[in-house]
């Protein structure tokens, strides 16, 4: 089968900004081209599939580097398929996976394993992100190079910090000579302290205990210095605070190794917006303060903050509806994803080549990957309909999970078309 896309505007920036016909075959991008340059495949002998690319635009596929997908072992909230094909649906291509199941994807067995399991579902592709250490424990670091060597991209201990300053040393070291990024949970748990929400006003009223921006802040800035120290790359997850921005704005202009990525509610929302007790509004870190928000938002305008990721984290429903201080952290977001990030744009916060840079390219350049538009490469592509009007409705998710704070809210714009490996995996009018 091939797919020929005609009269699409591609933007892939660095690359391509303009109307291009676009064929795929074996998987590959085989021509992109100037309209009209492509043979009439109307006159064509092969299965072409052909797509009407007018009004719709095309960007190299969508890499969320923070997703959970629960596979092995919590089956129940996501497995794989639903995950993937969910990632799919909200116009992503590839997802990077967390370790955080159980087993542990702390050895090359599970990491196989999540691979084969990916293989089988014709949907996302996945980038599986191995453990730092041992189960997760902070104590022992694992055999990174065997965990590379099955499949993994990069290591983090994500849902767990490595408070041992001395071991995530190391670990910067090991990954330095393997060329593999550290991806960083940054949060002192003591000063987090059991809390809930943000410590402000809101968690007063509501008598909930709260975490305040220090408790991600000095985190963040012990590992700039350990990145400082090692020369080692340092990728900072889920940033939420003005103080972490800050941080990470005067290591770049240093010259140190560092990137970091904010997700869809840190610039939607602000602690003040949490209904009572309401705990799709729960996740860590914490919706923070309107003056954190804007920060987030200047972080990504002036680019301190390279990517925009979900940190998908689906539940099951019993472990939601429960006292707002006993309920799970987390939220789902590969579906609204891109309908929220595109609200940027719409509110001139961001143009659209920056946004495709946030979604696309910064995270292909930190899992090391090519994703160009161009002949020869993998095809992977999103075809975004900016026109198109929603409402988000969890019952109509692919994804298992339904934590999400973002019930009715309308959305302007979403994925049309995503493309796997050349293959069409998710059409708007579709459902798997």
């Amino acid at each position: 089968m091939q797919i020929q896309i005609k009269g699409v505007r591609v933007i892939d920036p660095g690359n391509i900004e303009g109307i291009r016909d676009i064929r795929i075959k074996d998987g590959l991008f085989e021509a992109v081209s100037e309209p009209g340059q492509l043979p009439d495949v109307a006159e064509a002998s092969q299965d072409v599939n052909v797509i009407d690319g007018q009004g719709l635009i095309g960007v190299p596929g969508l890499i969320d580097v923070h997703v959970h997908l629960r596979e092995p072992g919590q089956e129940y909230k996501e497995t794989i398929e639903t995950g993937l094909k969910a990632a799919a649906a909200g116009g992503i291509t590839a997802v990077c996976c967390m370790p955080n199941t159980n087993p542990v994807n702390d050895n090359a067995q599970v990491t196989a394993f999540i691979l084969s399991q990916a293989k089988k579902v014709h949907a996302a592709r996945v980038y599986p992100v191995g453990a730092i250490s041992a189960n997760l424990e902070g104590q022992k670091l694992n055999d990174i190079a065997d965990m590379k060597k099955a499949g993994i991209w990069a290591v983090t201990d994500d849902g767990m910090p490595v408070t041992d300053s001395q071991l995530m040393r190391r670990t910067l070291e090991y990954c330095k000579s393997l060329d593999i990024p550290v991806l960083v949970h940054a949060e002192d748990k003591r000063l987090a302290d059991g809390g809930a929400m943000n410590e402000g006003l809101p968690a007063t009223v509501m008598g909930i205990k709260g975490i305040p921006n220090a408790a991600e802040s000095v985190m963040v800035m012990r590992d700039i210095a350990l990145a400082e120290l090692t020369g080692a790359r340092v990728h900072f997850c889920h940033m939420s605070t003005a103080q972490s921005i800050e941080a990470i704005r005067a290591a770049k202009a240093k010259g140190v190794r560092v990137t970091c990525e904010t997700a869809p509610h840190y610039f939607t929302l602000t602690d003040a917006d949490i209904p009572a007790y309401d705990t799709n509004f729960k996740m860590n870190p914490p919706l923070r303060s309107d003056k954190d928000r804007a920060a987030i938002i200047e972080g990504l305008a002036d680019g301190t903050i390279d990517m925009i990721a979900t940190d998908h984290a689906p539940h099951a429903e019993d472990e939601k509806q429960v006292e707002f201080d006993q309920a799970a952290f987390g939220i789902v977001g590969l579906e609204t994803s891109l309908g929220l990030s595109l609200d940027l744009v719409t509110r001139g916060h961001l143009t659209l080549i920056q946004l495709v840079e946030k979604m696309a390219k910064a995270p292909a350049d930190l899992m090391g990957i090519n994703n160009d538009i161009v002949p020869g490469n993998r095809a992977d592509l999103t075809l975004i309909d900016m026109d198109t009007d929603w409402i988000v409705n969890p019952d109509a998710f692919v994804s298992k999970g339904r934590n999400t704070p973002f019930t009715g809210r309308s959305l302007k714009g979403a994925a049309a078309f995503t493309i796997v490996d050349g293959r069409i995996v998710y059409t708007r009018s579709s459902s798997f």
